[in-house]
């Protein structure tokens, strides 16, 4: 059975500088070193729609402020084991190439850095579900995929190495 529970991240593009806004996430519920991702996090019950969930959750970590009318959702995953170990839930990815601001590390006690990251040398490591949801979107990849469910021995903890 599927879990209701749901996470957004978003993608901020720089096209014309071809770079990425990632996270150094610190802290070790998920992973057992500093991992680099996407900004992101939890759907709260006070989020109205998703849209707006993922422009919260960007402004919270980054300090990017964006529209939620100006995100485009461009990848979801059917993640098995949560960060809490509370089972599988369902992270929405959303894109966008408008925002104002400039990174900031607005969460200092989660995050060692924000950072423009070159759209072709991602940061190592990274998150398996921020590296899939990204390179999947930079090469026009499918808009689906799955963490944690790929046969025995998959890890949700194994971190994308580029």
């Amino acid at each position: 059975m599927l879990s209701l529970r749901q996470a957004v991240s978003v993608i901020v593009h720089d096209a014309a500088q071809d770079k990425v806004a990632t996270v150094h996430y610190a802290n070790d519920s998920w992973a057992k070193e500093p991992t680099w991702m996407i900004p992101g996090g939890q759907v709260e019950e006070t989020d109205r729609t998703l849209d707006e969930a993922a422009a919260r959750e960007l402004r919270e970590e980054t300090g990017l402020v964006v529209d939620p009318a100006d995100l485009r959702l461009v990848h979801t995953i059917q993640v098995r084991a949560g960060w809490d170990g509370q089972g599988p839930f369902l992270l929405h990815v959303f894109a966008t190439a408008t925002w104002s601001g400039e990174p900031v590390n607005a969460a200092p006690a989660k995050h060692l850095a924000v950072v423009w990251s070159p759209a072709g040398r991602l940061p190592t490591p990274m998150f398996p579900t921020s590296h899939a949801a990204l390179t999947a979107h930079l090469r026009g990849g499918r808009g689906f995929s799955t963490h944690g469910w790929d046969g025995p021995g998959a890890d949700p903890r194994a971190l994308a190495r580029s």
